[in-house]
C-alpha cells in the first residue's frame, strides 16, 4: 500500500452524538438491542464473528419491516491472524422451478410480480451458521437466543418502523400471517406498542433444539442447527406452501444450496484499500466511483461545496450505469469487474464528467472494451459490450419525489484481537407471505432481477438477483481502518461514498461523518421493481449551503429536497481504528442505529 496520508483533522465541528470510543472492542448496528447482544458476547469473551453474527440475527428481528431472518446477508470477514478478507456470499438464487415465462405474464412483461413468486433461496441464516462454524467460537444457541427472545417475548414499536408499518399496512394485509404479526385490526401497530413474532421464536427455538440434540462436535452441531432449516421441518413448511399456492421453491433447492466463500473485490484509493463482495452485489457502484474520484483534489474542491456535489454525483452516475449495463451473478454473466475498477478505465469515465453540466440522463455504459485487462476474464471476444445498452429499458420513467427503500439493516463489530465484522442484512416482509406456522417470509429478493430480456440481471433458474446490500471494509498501510455500511437501497453505495471520503479526506470524526449532510442521485433505473427511473434527479439534504442548491439547478440538475437527516439518505455505521489505536465508533441518527465500545 502506498504510504499513509497525513489528514487534516476537521477542527471546531460537533455531532449531536460523541463519537464513541474504546479500546478493546466497539459495536454499531442499525438498532441499539442488537448492539447491546453484540456487546454481551464480547464481553464474554467471544471475538467479532460471534458478536456480528449475534447481532445480525437480532437486527432481522428488531427491523422485521426491512429485514427477514430468512433473507439475505452479504458479510465480510477481517481474519486479522492470517491478515485475509473474506465474502460470505449470502444471497440465494432462484428456484429451479422457476417458470420466466409465468412471471413474464404475472407481472406484464415489465417487473417481477409481488408475492411468493419472487421468492430465492433463503441465504441469512446458512450465512451466519457457516460464520460461526468457520471463525467464530460460540454456539448457535448462544448466538440465536437474543433474537429468540426478542422475537419471543417483543420489544417496543420505535418511530421509525411505526412509520414503515403504516406506509405498507394495506400490503400487510393480503396475507393472513403478515396482517397479524404487523396489524392489529383496521390499522398498523403503533409507536411504543409491542410486537411478538411467536411462530419466528419457534422456529429459531426449534434450530438451537436441533443443535443441542445433535451428537458429534461443534462442527456437527451447527450443522444440525443449519439441517433443520434447509432439510428438515422448515424447508418442509416451505416447500409445502409453494406447492399449494403455486410457487416455485421446493426442499431440494434449499437442502442443496451452499454459501459460497470467496475473495472480496477491492480496489486502492489514495494508500487505502477498500473491500466489498463481488459483482453479485451493487458494491463494484462505491468502488468504481472511488477510483473515478481518484483524479480529482477533492480537498481543494471543499467539502459540500458545488463543484464537490457535482463531482461526486457525476462518478456516481457512471458507476451506476456500468452497474445497470455490467453487473450481475457472475456464475451466469461475464462481468468485467477488473477492468471497471482499473486506473485506466478511471481516467477514461473521469473524463466523460463535465464540470459545468449534469447528466440530463443515465450515461451510456462506459467502454470496457478499451481497457482489456487480461486478468479480466470478462474481458474475452463477445464479452460485456454486446450488453451495453441505454440503461433506461424496462424502468417505469417518472417525475415523482424519491420513495423510501424498504429494504436494509446493517452492523459492524471490531474485536480485542483486530478481527473485524461487516454484514448488510435485508429483505422486506410486505411483499411476500410469511410461511405460515413458521413466521418467515422467505426472501424476496427476486424483486430485484429484471425482465428484459438480454439485461445483465434477466432472470433465470439458479442465478442470483443483482443485489443492492454491500457491506465494506477498509484498510490503511496494511491495516484495518474502517468497516462501514448503511441500509437505503440504491443510495447505500451512495452514503458509504460520502462517509468514507468525510473521514478519509477532510478528517472528519466518525460521528461527524455520519452526521453531515448528504445529497443522493437517481438517475438511474431503481433496483427494486417497478425499477423506477428519475432523469437527472440529485436528492440535496435542506441542511446543504443554499448556493449548492442554486449551483446543482444551474448545471441541470433535477433538484429535489429533502429534510436533514433524512431517512432516504440512507443510516450509515462505521467504526474507525483511530491513529492512536483506539476504536471510534458511530451510528447515523437518521434511523434507529446506536454505536456502543469498551
Amino acid at each position: 500500500m502506498a504510504r499513509k496520508r497525513e489528514r487534516k483533522l476537521a477542527v471546531g465541528a460537533i455531532s449531536a452524538r460523541p463519537t464513541v470510543v474504546g479500546s478493546h472492542h466497539a459495536v454499531a448496528t442499525g438498532h441499539y438491542l442488537a448492539s447491546l447482544a453484540a456487546m454481551r458476547v464480547l464481553d464474554r469473551g467471544g471475538n467479532a464473528i460471534d458478536a456480528g453474527v449475534t447481532a445480525s440475527m437480532a437486527l432481522a428481528i428488531l427491523q422485521p419491516d426491512m429485514v427477514s431472518f430468512a433473507g439475505v446477508a452479504p458479510t465480510l470477514v477481517y481474519l486479522k491472524e492470517e491478515d485475509r478478507v473474506v465474502s460470505l456470499a449470502g444471497l440465494g438464487c432462484w428456484p429451479a422451478a422457476t417458470d420466466v415465462s409465468r412471471l413474464i405474464a404475472e407481472g406484464n412483461g415489465r417487473h417481477v410480480p409481488e408475492g411468493l413468486l419472487r421468492t430465492v433461496v433463503p441465504a441469512a441464516p446458512a450465512t451466519h451458521i457457516e460464520a460461526l462454524r468457520r471463525w467464530g467460537t460460540i454456539s448457535f444457541e448462544e448466538a440465536a437466543t437474543p433474537a429468540m427472545e426478542l422475537a419471543r417475548d417483543g420489544f417496543a414499536v420505535y418511530p421509525l418502523l411505526a412509520s414503515n408499518l403504516e406506509y405498507v399496512y394495506e400490503q400487510n394485509q393480503r396475507w393472513p400471517d403478515n396482517d397479524r404479526v404487523f396489524n392489529r385490526g383496521d390499522r398498523p401497530l403503533r409507536h411504543n406498542e409491542v410486537i411478538v413474532q411467536a411462530d419466528l421464536a419457534r422456529s429459531i427455538a426449534g434450530m438451537i433444539e436441533a443443535e443441542r440434540s445433535a451428537r458429534g462436535d461443534r462442527d456437527r452441531r451447527l450443522r444440525a442447527a443449519r439441517d433443520f432449516f434447509y432439510d428438515g421441518p422448515i424447508a418442509e413448511a416451505i416447500e409445502r406452501y409453494h406447492l399449494e399456492h403455486g410457487g416455485f421453491m421446493r426442499r431440494s433447492d434449499l437442502a442443496a444450496w451452499q454459501v459460497p466463500v470467496e475473495d472480496s473485490l477491492r480496489v486502492d484509493y489514495r494508500g487505502f484499500e477498500v473491500h466489498s463482495c463481488d459483482a453479485w452485489c451493487q458494491g463494484i457502484v462505491l468502488l468504481e466511483a472511488l477510483k473515478i474520484l481518484e483524479g480529482y483534489d477533492l480537498r481543494a474542491l471543499g467539502h459540500n461545496s458545488p463543484d464537490y456535489v457535482h463531482t461526486v454525483a457525476g462518478a456516481l452516475n457512471l458507476a451506476f450505469a456500468d452497474r445497470e449495463a455490467y453487473v450481475s451473478d457472475p456464475r451466469f454473466v461475464p462481468v468485467p469487474s477488473r477492468t471497471m475498477i482499473s486506473g485506466a478505465y478511471a481516467a477514461l469515465q473521469r473524463a466523460r464528467i463535465d464540470p459545468a453540466h449534469a447528466f440530463p440522463k443515465l450515461p451510456d455504459p462506459g467502454p470496457v472494451d478499451s481497457v482489456r485487462d487480461p486478468r479480466d476474464p470478462a474481458m474475452a471476444e463477445g464479452g460485456p459490450r454486446s450488453r451495453a445498452r441505454s440503461a433506461a429499458g424496462g424502468a417505469t420513467l417518472t417525475r415523482a419525489p424519491a420513495s423510501r427503500s424498504m429494504d436494509t439493516i446493517y452492523g459492524c463489530v471490531v474485536d480485542r484481537h483486530g478481527n473485524a465484522y461487516s454484514a448488510t442484512l435485508s429483505d422486506p416482509q410486505y411483499d411476500t407471505p410469511i410461511i405460515p406456522g413458521t413466521g418467515l417470509a422467505i426472501s424476496g429478493r427476486g424483486c430485484q432481477s429484471r425482465l428484459e430480456p438480454g439485461h445483465a440481471a434477466e432472470v433465470r433458474p439458479g442465478k442470483r438477483p443483482r443485489l443492492t446490500p454491500n457491506p465494506s471494509l477498509a484498510f490503511r498501510d496494511g491495516e484495518l481502518f474502517m468497516a462501514f455500511g448503511t441500509p437505503g437501497g440504491d443510495v447505500q453505495s451512495q452514503g458509504m461514498l460520502q462517509v468514507f471520503l468525510n473521514v478519509a479526506e477532510f478528517g472528519m470524526t466518525m460521528q461527524q461523518a455520519v452526521e453531515a449532510p448528504r445529497f443522493a442521485s437517481y438517475n438511474f433505473p431503481n433496483s427494486f421493481a417497478p425499477h423506477e427511473y428519475r432523469p437527472g434527479r440529485l436528492g440535496l439534504e435542506t441542511d446543504l449551503a443554499p448556493e449548492v442548491f442554486e449551483s446543482m439547478r444551474a448545471r441541470g440538475h433535477d433538484v429535489e429536497t429533502w429534510p436533514k437527516w433524512s431517512a432516504v439518505t440512507a443510516a450509515v455505521c462505521a467504526i474507525l481504528r483511530h491513529d492512536s489505536g483506539q476504536l471510534h465508533a458511530g451510528a447515523d441518527p437518521r434511523r434507529e442505529g446506536y454505536a456502543l465500545a469498551w
